[in-house]
């Protein structure tokens, strides 16, 4: 067997969404050749998924026309031949638009091959002596069968020209039993989980993943944050995405012993247990973070800002962005003055404004709501896109504005007298009672997730339409 020598390497997809086929540098001389067949820098470089393979198999085959597959794992593959040569054939076994899509390549040692889970793959040797190796993100295991996705060698649907004719090749009974493509079940996604599913942000998510059937939802009840048997219960191999929308956020409470304790638990300890899953599972992990990781010396927060928060839930908070930023596929959405369906500061306006009383409201604190359904909507933009990994600002846009402004646009847009609503400053407002220090200053920077093509709403048009509800 002849082999080109000293290709470049060079990525090129296929017709399977996916499916990208590699030329890989062989260099040789008249002692044989060497070749890097896995280089996980460059091949990352040329844009291969940075799949992070845990197992290496080989396949090897006496005789030409030998025929393996068409079986489809519920694991990543990047596929090489040793010695010897093959023609490959590929089918989308995976659910969606391009279930049933083939591609074939004849594939000799120079040539390499990478395969998303749920596609399947099948080789037919042309050689004797042909090694095929593959390099897998999951390991091996006998209950992993049961999620394997079959595809019959002949299936008429799919068409494959095999080289050599089946009823010449070598095949298993077990290949030839598979069914055709009409009977296949497509191999499902893998799938989102939302914690904190009965909180604010939880709720919100509910309605922009509506009906979509690849989004599991756990409430504090079914998946409880601070007992380990939660996380070793689940089946974290089925998840692709974890959206942690729980948190400990009572403020105040916070600074007393008690919470102090329940807010390490659940914004940090808690959080360092979802990392430590995302990073052995291959998972990217969402992560809801605050204003409050700052002490509000700055007008505006950008993203590299420099942690300093002021009190404990701001600390823990600032922990667990740190604990987060190590996991390789990782969203820090970082967001401010939260308002969603629950008790909220517009409710407690509102109500006050229904009421017909007139409160003293900081005047010196100054940034910008953050509506859950944006909040939401800006998660779900940064998943869909793939936007680069790391840290998003994320509130709703339009000019800041105080507690105190905010709170005389509620009442007006309420039918009442803005006018009833007075200014105080913090020092004033908690005088006497026990808080915990607030940053003066809590506008985000919005232009990164600009940059991915999501503009939040303006804050006041969604408060003009959160209250008409």
């Amino acid at each position: 067997m002849s082999i080109e020598f000293s290709k470049k390497l060079v990525a090129t997809p296929t017709t399977i969404p996916g499916v990208v086929l590699y030329d890989l540098p062989v260099h040789g001389d008249n002692r044989g050749w060497f070749k890097e067949n896995w280089q996980r820098e460059k091949m990352v470089a040329l844009g291969l998924p940075d799949f992070s393979p845990v197992q290496n198999n080989i396949s090897f085959n006496e005789k030409a026309g030998t025929t393996r597959g068409i079986h489809a794992e519920p694991w990543d593959k990047f596929i090489s031949v040793a010695t010897g040569k093959i023609f490959g054939a590929w089918v989308d076994l995976r659910a969606g638009e391009s279930f049933g899509a083939v591609f074939t390549a004849e594939l000799d040692p120079s040539q390499a091959i990478f395969i998303p889970r749920g596609v399947g793959n099948a080789f037919q040797t042309l050689e004797d002596n042909t090694a095929y190796t593959y390099l897998v993100n999951d390991h091996w295991s006998a209950d992993a069968q049961g999620q394997y996705t079959f595809l019959n060698l002949a299936d008429e649907t799919a068409a494959i020209a095999w080289p050599i004719p089946l009823e010449q090749a070598e095949l298993s009974d077990k290949d030839k039993a598979h069914p055709r493509l009409g009977e296949v079940v497509p191999m499902p996604s893998k799938k989102t989980l939302v914690l904190g599913a009965d909180g604010q942000l939880g709720k919100a998510l509910r309605l922009a993943y509506d009906g979509d059937a690849s989004v599991d939802f756990a409430t504090r009840a079914e998946f409880d944050l601070t007992a380990e048997a939660s996380y070793s219960a689940k089946n974290w191999k089925n998840y692709s995405t974890i959206i942690n929308a729980a948190a400990y956020t009572a403020v105040d409470t916070a600074e007393t012993p008690e919470g102090l304790a329940a807010a390490w638990a659940i914004n940090v300890t808690a959080v360092a247990r979802l990392a430590k899953v995302a990073a052995a599972h291959g998972i990217t992990l969402v992560h809801v973070s605050s204003d409050y990781v700052f002490d509000g010396t700055a007008e505006v927060h950008g993203e590299d800002e420099v942690l300093s928060p002021l009190g404990v839930y701001g600390q823990t908070k600032a922990a667990g962005d740190a604990v987060v930023s190590v996991v390789p596929r990782h969203y820090i959405v970082r967001t401010s003055w939260v308002i969603g369906e629950g008790n909220n500061f517009v409710r407690t306006m509102a109500s006050l404004a229904e009421r017909g009383i007139s409160p003293g409201v900081v005047n010196d604190q100054i940034g910008r709501l953050s509506f859950t359904e944006d909040i939401a909507a800006g998660i779900k933009h940064l998943l869909e896109t793939g936007a680069d990994y790391g840290v998003y600002n994320l509130s709703n846009d339009g000019e800041p504005q105080s507690w105190a402004e905010i709170a005389a646009d509620v009442y007006e847009l309420s039918g009442a007298d803005r006018n009833a609503v007075t200014g105080v400053s913090t020092q004033e407002y908690f005088k006497g009672k026990q808080a915990a220090p607030r940053p003066l200053n809590s506008t985000l920077n919005l232009d990164r997730i600009k940059a991915t093509g999501f503009t939040p709403a303006a804050s006041r048009h969604r408060l003009a339409s959160y209250l008409a509800k």
